[in-house]
């Protein structure tokens, strides 16, 4: 024996209309998502055509006013001169982070001193003035032999360390964040009559260029 089941007009209208809705749904659906891929692909084949070249830096002038060891802790003053250039044509860059310190055979020598967030236009070049501080940092043991020897060899090393994070402009349209890190290397003239206390100041005007990574 077979079932016969006999549906109103009422109902088959309503799942016509379900069904209706559902293949406009699934359309409607299909155009945003092919819109969106069409535009994030826009946007990534920009990004590949520019592809912006990494930020450029260099130290023009370095004065070291204290480098003092009392016993395991270290008190420096050091003032310095960054050149910041953007080598790109049509790429602008956002600064929206960047932390300065000054670093010894390893070792960080200052506190982290925070440079305010600039804009920078294409091809443009800026230059930031830093004040390093370190009050009784503790640091190891071997600092003292090192200072010695460097003392001895008459040259002084140090490394200029700057950490932050930049956003890219290409037009209108803006990237996230990418983290970047800075390293200059100084080196000065260094007797055993140049420290604790510098007047006139340790000084570097040669200046040097500085390693970027992204």
């Amino acid at each position: 024996m077979s079932q016969i089941t006999i549906e109103s007009p009422k109902h088959c209208a309503n799942k016509q209309g379900l069904k209706r809705f559902e293949r406009n749904y699934k359309k409607l659906f299909f155009v945003f998502s092919a819109f969106f891929t069409t535009i994030l692909l826009l946007i990534l084949l920009i990004y590949l055509i520019l592809h912006p070249s990494k930020p450029q830096f260099s130290l023009k002038e370095l004065d070291i006013y204290q480098l003092n060891l009392s016993g395991p802790n270290l008190n420096t003053t050091i003032n310095l001169t960054l050149l910041s250039k953007n080598p790109n044509q049509k790429v602008s860059i956002y600064y929206d982070k960047i932390v300065v310190y000054g670093s010894y055979k390893g070792q960080q020598i200052t506190g982290d001193t925070y440079v305010p967030p600039f804009y920078q236009d294409n091809q443009e070049s800026n230059l930031l003035t830093a004040s390093l501080v370190g009050n009784g940092l503790p640091v190891s043991p071997s600092i003292g032999y090192e200072f010695g020897r460097d003392q001895s060899s008459g040259r002084l090393v140090l490394n200029l360390k700057v950490n932050g994070k930049l956003r890219w402009k290409i037009g209108t349209w803006v990237s996230g964040h990418y983290r970047f890190n800075v390293n200059c290397v100084s080196f000065m003239a260094f007797g055993p009559s140049s420290l604790p206390s510098a007047s006139p100041p340790l000084a570097s005007k040669q200046g040097s260029q500085c390693s970027t990574t992204l």
